[in-house]
């Protein structure tokens, strides 16, 4: 398929390039009837499409963001990107999309392919390992709002789920069911502040009802090893919980195949709350209760916030808290005993 350019239908309508351009931005102060029925008749014949980026290339805006996720399959990430376009298609924007399977590499190479298909502004929620250059862009004159993760409080304009009240309460719930001994399972999270929020909720909740912390009690995750300590050692260790609280949904769906595997029973031998929805959790043999976070208000918001921002690049910046709630299914009981 051979692709036609401006300069052919320019040819083909016996015109200059200029005025086909005038024609397509819908120009015709100066512009007879007989020059415009020719232009039409030659876009139609070589079925032209125009490309709204090129079009705008000249322009102050080309209507267009950049949108850069980790894991675009993500069922939070999946519901934020649909804010984002439901936005956009309100304010006569487009969303272009990349994913980088949580690889600063990749993120470093969107975030330049982006600024140079010179799009208006960027969503993003990034791995915290490409601050310096994010700061360039912003520098350069792009506008650019995070979402998901707050790293080292740098970033400027910032959309995220109010981590720490969802901690306290979700932590709250269990210890009114008359759980003191709580698991937190959870990523590192020393150096990224929003999962340290979830951390500092937590411990505020035990705080509140005079329990302590108990070092054992916070287990950890990495997404490529897994589990640190598997679920049933922590289960039958001296901390002995009665209750885990799981701080992602990728940590909750492995810490079910591991209890499943072990024939741990949900709530009956331990309780289980986590972060983040699971898809189809109604039809699970026990529902889990989650912390459910508002990723299409996120998407929304951040994308309300992004257009402020390009339209006035003088704006102050702005942290905004999406409030979350707990969503009760059975996964959680009293403890026995």
């Amino acid at each position: 398929m051979i692709k036609v350019k401006l300069i052919d239908v320019a040819k083909l309508a016996s015109v200059s390039k200029s005025t086909v351009s005038q024609y397509l931005n819908g120009r015709f102060d100066y512009m007879s009837k007989e020059t415009q029925v020719r232009i039409r008749a030659a876009i139609k014949e070589l079925d032209y499409v125009p490309n709204p980026i090129a079009r705008n290339l000249k322009a102050d805006k080309t209507k267009t963001i950049g949108v850069i996720v980790r894991d675009i399959t993500g069922f939070d990430t999946s519901h934020t990107i649909r804010g984002v376009d439901d936005y956009c298609k309100t304010s006569d924007y487009n969303a272009l999309i990349y994913n980088t399977d949580f690889d600063p590499e990749i993120e470093a190479k969107s975030l330049e392919a982006l600024y140079q298909l010179r799009v208006d502004g960027i969503i993003i929620a990034s791995s915290g390992k490409n601050n310096k250059l994010i700061s360039e862009y912003i520098n350069k004159g792009m506008p650019i709002v995070h979402f998901q993760l707050e790293h080292d409080g740098s970033e400027k304009n910032l959309i995220l789920s109010d981590y720490r009240q969802a901690a306290f309460d979700a932590t709250e719930y269990l210890i009114q069911l008359g759980h003191k001994k709580i698991c937190f399972v959870t990523q590192d999270f020393k150096n990224v502040k929003s999962r340290n929020e979830r951390y500092l909720g937590y411990a505020a909740a035990l705080e509140q009802h005079a329990i302590p912390l108990d070092p054992q009690l916070i287990q950890y995750w990495q997404r490529e090893t897994g589990f640190e300590h598997s679920p049933k050692n922590i289960i039958e260790s001296s901390a002995a919980p009665t209750a885990f609280f799981s701080q992602h949904l990728a940590i909750t769906t492995e810490l079910l195949t591991h209890l499943n595997q072990e024939n741990i029973t949900i709530p009956d031998d331990i309780s289980l709350i986590g972060f983040d929805d699971i898809p189809m959790a109604e039809f699970f043999k026990v529902p889990i209760t989650v912390v459910k976070q508002e990723p299409y208000i996120i998407g929304k918001e951040a994308t309300k916030l992004l257009l402020e921002n390009i339209n006035d690049k003088n704006r102050h910046s702005q942290k905004i808290m999406i409030s979350c709630s707990i969503t009760q299914r059975q996964s959680c009981a009293p403890p026995k005993g």
